[in-house]
């Protein structure tokens, strides 16, 4: 469980630095880099934080993983990507407030507590799918085959 902990949370942590240094520098919330940007950039951290903590455990173990094994440790890291994200983002509003959820596509016509929970509803459950595809992915090309094993 360490190796899952440990990218779950350089995931979160650099999802953060974006968050935090986009929305310091860019003041607009509708703004390309909030509303596209970010979605990109979270997915494309994601998927390599995932590669790495992959690849982190056929180092550990010094052989090359099952496929079982890399599904298993890549949901993992997805999935405590998705629990400090959310985390992260409850910190930031309590914080900030809800102005940064302007960027949401139901801000204008929803309550707000609405869009929070969609907001955050979306974001856990978009990191744990994607998560998954990735992990599969990853875990498809990474996995020791059987081959291999002959």
């Amino acid at each position: 469980m360490k190796i899952p902990l440990k990218y779950g949370l350089i995931a979160t942590l650099g999802v953060a630095v974006w968050v935090l240094t986009t929305h310091s520098l860019i003041a607009d919330p509708k703004s390309t880099v909030h509303t596209l940007g970010a979605p990109i950039f979270f997915n494309i951290f994601h998927f390599a934080v995932i590669y790495l903590g992959l690849k982190a455990l056929e180092h550990e173990q010094g052989r090359r993983p099952t496929f079982k094994e890399l599904l298993k440790t890549g949901i993992g890291i997805s999935f405590i990507y998705a629990l400090t994200v959310s985390l992260f983002f409850v910190g930031v509003i309590a914080v900030v407030g809800t102005k940064w959820l302007a960027s949401e596509p139901t801000a204008g016509e929803a309550p707000m507590s609405r869009v929070m929970i969609g907001a955050f509803v979306g974001l856990f459950i978009g990191a744990l799918v994607f998560g998954l595809i990735y992990s599969t992915l990853i875990s498809f090309f990474l996995a020791k085959r059987r081959s291999e094993d002959i």
